[in-house]
């Protein structure tokens, strides 16, 4: 079965430079998630691929001024689960420490590198992310390392791939099973993250939207003991692996999209110099720190804007801390 042709979803990029403010997000239908929960067959994971994928892409073409922040808090939870899957205790909180709390220049450790792989995927340009240099670096963040002559010869293979006709999971796949016949060890730990690349591009998307990260098409530990899994199998996990990712991220655009109203609603009411580049540092990433720099901004007036934000209902604090605090939506 052949679901969402690029043909069919390469839409030129929406203009958002004085535009309207966008219509609130619809809901995902019930029967949606049902379908995507449990599907019973092939045809049925595919078609809750292509509806959920649809929706999704209809979330990322609105190019909110929150996209920065969601896609960057995907990349958080897909750092979280794919540390999991290495066997590593860390959790998002201490991925998101490891980043913050680190001084330029340190090393943030292997679980932080993780996130750093996934922070990539969700900030670079998606024509960028098949590099040779990307590809290189990302790997051995992930904890594999990848030499130049094998990154480069996928990528090339990944372009020849992108003019091909079929469906856009297919096409991910395919990138994995390249990925696998250049080096399977990679495979395992970069798969996910070329998935979601490959993905992106058949997609027409500027950036790539982490989502193999969070429930894994490919890639990732596998027990010695598993029974090995029929091609139907593997390919209905695939699609409602798919189906769920893409819910579960326009769930938290739409949870996200409430708290930048929220923000964006308080921001007339900011007096503070600078208070202007911290909404839009907010709006644009994960999370920062109490102790930021912001031109014009001290670090007194710094937790005063937070406190203020906290106050009005506008940020959260993330990390539960009396010192050494978190911020975001």
């Amino acid at each position: 079965m052949m679901i969402l042709r690029p043909k069919l979803l390469r839409h030129a990029p929406v203009a958002v430079t004085g535009a309207a403010p966008a219509a609130p997000a619809t809901p995902v239908p019930t029967w949606l998630r049902a379908a995507a929960a449990g599907p019973d067959s092939v045809e049925d994971a595919a078609f809750a691929a292509a509806a959920a994928l649809t929706a999704l892409d209809a979330v990322v073409r609105r190019q909110e001024r929150w996209a920065g922040a969601w896609r960057q808090r995907l990349a958080l939870a897909a750092a979280a689960a794919t540390a999991k899957r290495a066997g590593r205790i860390e959790d998002e909180a201490a991925l998101r420490d490891a980043l913050l709390l680190t001084r330029p220049g340190d090393d943030v450790g292997p679980a932080g590198r993780m996130l750093l792989a996934w922070r990539t995927l969700a900030s670079h340009p998606v024509a960028t992310l098949v590099s040779e240099a990307v590809l290189v670096d990302v790997a051995a963040n992930l904890g594999s390392a990848l030499d130049k002559a094998a990154a480069g010869q996928i990528g090339d293979e990944i372009h020849a791939m992108a003019g091909a006709v079929g469906n856009v999971v297919a096409g991910a796949v395919d990138a994995i099973a390249l990925l696998e016949r250049h080096d399977s060890r990679a495979a395992r730990e970069l798969g996910p993250w070329l998935a979601d690349a490959v993905l992106a591009d058949r997609l027409g998307w500027a950036h790539a939207v982490p989502l193999s990260g969070l429930h894994p098409v490919a890639g990732g530990r596998r027990s010695p003991h598993a029974e090995p899994q029929s091609g139907q199998a593997s390919r209905q996990r695939i699609l409602a692996a798919y189906a769920q990712a893409a819910l579960q991220a326009m769930d938290l655009a739409a949870e996200l999209g409430r708290r930048a109203d929220r923000l964006l609603a308080v921001a007339p009411k900011l007096r503070a110099k600078g208070s202007d580049a911290v909404v839009e540092k907010l709006l644009s990433d994960d999370a920062i720190v109490a102790s930021e720099k912001i031109a014009g901004m001290s670090d007194r007036g710094m937790r005063r804007l937070f406190d203020r934000l906290v106050e009005l209902g506008a940020v959260h604090e993330l990390s539960g801390r009396p010192t050494f605090r978190i911020y975001g939506l």
